[in-house]
């Protein structure tokens, strides 16, 4: 017996994060509250690059994607949710928008100690915005592939170039930070 489809969305948010400050905007919708920029993923469109679009619609910012936080899954009975929660940073000094338009209200880089002056989407933000500034982990965007992607291997010497069996091995430099991070947090060389 075939399924029904199970209706899903995939939305991509993001800390973008200046010095001590973080990047919020000011939603048109919902009582005008303040939120991380982000957004639903296009057809087509990965979750990297809905972040970095949607960021661009809302703030008027341009940013570079430095890693994730996490992957959230919230099934339903009848639909389902996907979230990924990147951090990046701006390209540039280019400041936040202030007029309002179709996407957003404006922007701000606003500072840990005024996010309580703000009325936010979700108390959230604010514990994320300070998970982040606290150090808590950020995952190598490499963690995130397409479907038929190679897998890779993290190298203890980048000059080494092969397998034991002689084989090809690619460089990925986020998957060796991300070897390096792992063997820093667990406490190895």
């Amino acid at each position: 017996m075939a399924r029904d489809a199970i209706p899903t969305w995939f939305v991509a948010s993001v800390v973008v994060r200046r010095g001590d400050h973080f990047l919020l905007v000011q939603e048109r919708k919902r009582g005008s509250p303040w939120a991380l920029p982000g957004g639903r993923v296009e057809a087509g469109e990965s979750l990297a690059d809905a972040a970095i679009r949607e960021t661009l619609e809302e703030s008027g910012v341009a940013v570079r994607l430095t890693g994730i936080v996490r992957l959230e899954h919230a099934p339903r009975a009848r639909r389902a949710r996907v979230r990924a929660v990147f951090v990046g940073e701006p390209v540039d000094d280019t400041r936040p928008k202030s007029v309002a338009d179709d996407e957003s209200l404006g922007a701000e880089w606003v500072a840990l100690d005024e996010i309580d002056r703000l009325s936010l989407r979700n108390p959230e933000i604010a514990t994320l915005l300070r998970y982040v500034a606290s150090g808590g982990p950020v995952y190598p965007l490499a963690i995130l592939a397409e479907r038929g992607a190679p897998y890779t291997l993290a190298v203890a010497d980048p000059n080494d170039s092969t397998f034991d069996d002689g084989a090809p091995r690619r460089r990925d430099s986020a998957v060796l930070r991300a070897a390096r991070w792992l063997r820093t947090t667990l406490g190895g060389e």
